[in-house]
């Protein structure tokens, strides 16, 4: 291989000029380039925060876990995964190290404005358990929600008169994130406890009467929903730091 090739193809030698027009022609050069930069900020800002270091004791006991989990308790069929990959160990103790960098970096960028974004998102995050009756007729909604009012079953009369898929499933809707409700919905549904019937209401040319099931309040002591609301703010922290570095492109033969 030549000095400035970058791989050899069928012992013909490729130079970093050539994969970058090749990936150029398939429309992702882009995305190298902004995979590129998002790395070199990572690891730059892993440089910078001293503080961020992880004890090597967490970090073999985080192997050992992965091992165990993996069935790749035995010395020679854990050698032969990391050959498999393409790995040696030192490689992917660096990779386990720098994953627990990582997080610690995320929570460290993210925890100001965490509790806020959490407030801004919470309409989309909160849902609400639904079942609804939809029809075409207003006069036939205000019948059916008499009916229900004396005593009806909701889940028959979805079954009967429901114009919607949902209808085999006596109305049930399943969660619904409040945010992606019509404003009129919303309102009423916020108004309601569970149990509660509301309606008719008249939504894109149909009426429809909806049950409150259960509500689903959103909470930052969900670790899987605080996990997704750091991964954001720090995708968004990441972009506002590469749109601030020039980037020159120096493309060779």
């Amino acid at each position: 291989m030549t000095s400035d090739a970058f791989l050899t193809i069928d012992e013909q030698p490729i130079s970093v000029g050539q994969v970058l027009r090749y990936l150029q022609a398939n429309r992702k050069l882009d995305t190298f380039i902004g995979d590129i930069v998002r790395q070199f900020v990572i690891e730059r800002e892993l440089q910078t925060q001293t503080e961020l270091g992880v004890s090597p004791a967490i970090v073999e006991q985080a192997i050992i876990d992965f091992r165990l989990q993996n069935q790749l308790t035995d010395a020679n069929q854990f050698q032969e995964w990391l050959s498999g990959n393409g790995l040696t160990y030192e490689a992917f103790h660096n990779q386990v190290g720098m994953s627990f960098k990582l997080k610690k970096l995320k929570e460290e960028m993210t925890a100001p404005k965490l509790q806020e974004y959490f407030i801004e998102r919470k309409v989309f995050l909160d849902r609400v358990v639904l079942s609804r009756i939809i029809v075409e007729d207003k006069e036939l909604a205000d019948e059916l929600h008499s009916q229900i009012q004396e005593g009806a079953k909701f889940e028959q009369l979805a079954k009967e008169y429901s114009i919607t898929d949902d209808k085999i499933m006596n109305g049930m809707v399943g969660p619904v994130s409040r945010g992606s409700m019509p404003d009129m919905l919303r309102a009423a549904v916020d108004l309601a406890n569970p149990g509660d019937v509301v309606g008719p209401l008249g939504l894109e040319g149909r009426w429809g009467l909806f049950r409150v099931e259960a509500v689903l309040p959103s909470s930052l002591d969900d670790l899987q929903l605080r996990q997704s609301l750091q991964d954001e703010l720090f995708e968004q922290w990441l972009a506002e730091r590469m749109q601030q570095l020039p980037i020159k492109l120096q493309v060779g033969a």
